[in-house]
């Protein structure tokens, strides 16, 4: 099923991302946390592709095992940055072969090698270029692509960033899915200024249930998000106590899902860290407002 079928629906969705192993030993403990997740049922689920592509040979391998095995609809991250146009149609054409409708096209985090290089040798600079490729190509694909609601770091401001979004809305992005999000006032004002600017796609918004007090650190770094100060005093009470923190991330992630569907956003992705009792913890919070038992 494609994504953008599931987001045009007239009812409420939650759906869940996951990542590949970083190394091949763990990849048994990833495979039997995602399944646990897809036990869940939810909408459908995405899978990255790995920092620099590194463990790009896992994304497909996850994504068909969930697809064939559990019916749940997937969405796999493709990322264009380190790799070569050869490497990129061959990825096409291995998700052709595997079934999978819905990619997610994003250009990837910069390596130290490419900062340090200017990518001057590079095929692919920017998404829009995988997008327009995975259009071309002979496969009928749902596309997705990424966006920042406090603007791409590397944009000089919002408005030449969703100047940049709807480039690729325009090359063929079907839908839009946020860096997390901590704030939804945010959320809605850059919806806002979306729809004002003419991007009128489905867009999810990001939900990150902090369950860890390291992970503020690093969430702040890989999406410049705000921190609201109601958030920091959360992580600053609960922080020392693991058990607590994660009770208090699970109960914070819920509140934002149940405000936005309470403001219209019918679909909402969380960034589950391959954590499948925190998932469960957030679909049992909101089963009866979506109106399913994902714990039955």
């Amino acid at each position: 099923m494609k994504i953008i079928d599931i987001l045009k629906q007239d009812k409420m969705s939650l759906s869940f991302e996951v990542f590949p192993p970083k190394k091949e030993t763990s990849f048994e403990n990833v495979k039997a946390a995602t399944e646990a997740i897809a036990k869940l049922n939810p909408a459908f689920m995405s899978v990255t592709y790995g920092a620099g592509g590194g463990v790009s040979q896992y994304t497909l391998e996850i994504a068909k095992n969930l697809k064939y095995n559990f019916n749940i609809p997937m969405l796999a991250h493709l990322t264009c940055i380190s790799s070569t146009k050869e490497t990129i149609h061959q990825r096409i054409e291995d998700m052709k072969a595997a079934g999978i409708k819905n990619v997610m096209a994003l250009r990837g985090d910069l390596t130290p090698e490419l900062i340090a290089n200017g990518r001057g040798d590079c095929d692919y600079h920017h998404a829009v270029e995988l997008i327009r490729e995975l259009k071309a190509a002979d496969a009928d694909f749902c596309i997705g692509a990424a966006c920042y609601p406090e603007k791409h770091p590397e944009s000089p401001n919002q408005a030449e960033d969703i100047k940049h979004l709807k480039e690729k809305v325009e090359a063929g992005a079907d839908f839009l899915t946020t860096q997390m999000v901590f704030d939804n006032n945010l959320f809605f004002s850059f919806l806002y200024k979306l729809r004002d600017a003419g991007v009128n796609c489905p867009v999810l918004p990001g939900i990150m249930p902090i369950t860890n007090a390291n992970q503020v650190e690093r969430a702040i770094k890989l999406s410049g998000s705000f921190m609201p100060q109601h958030f920091k005093s959360l992580v600053d009470k609960f922080g020392s106590d693991p058990e607590a923190m994660k009770q208090a991330g699970i109960i914070y992630a819920t509140d934002q899902i149940i405000d936005l569907y309470a403001n219209g956003i019918t679909n909402v992705h969380v960034y589950s860290m391959n954590k499948p009792d925190v998932a469960e913890g957030i679909l049992k919070n909101v089963s009866a407002i979506l109106g399913k038992n994902f714990a039955g």
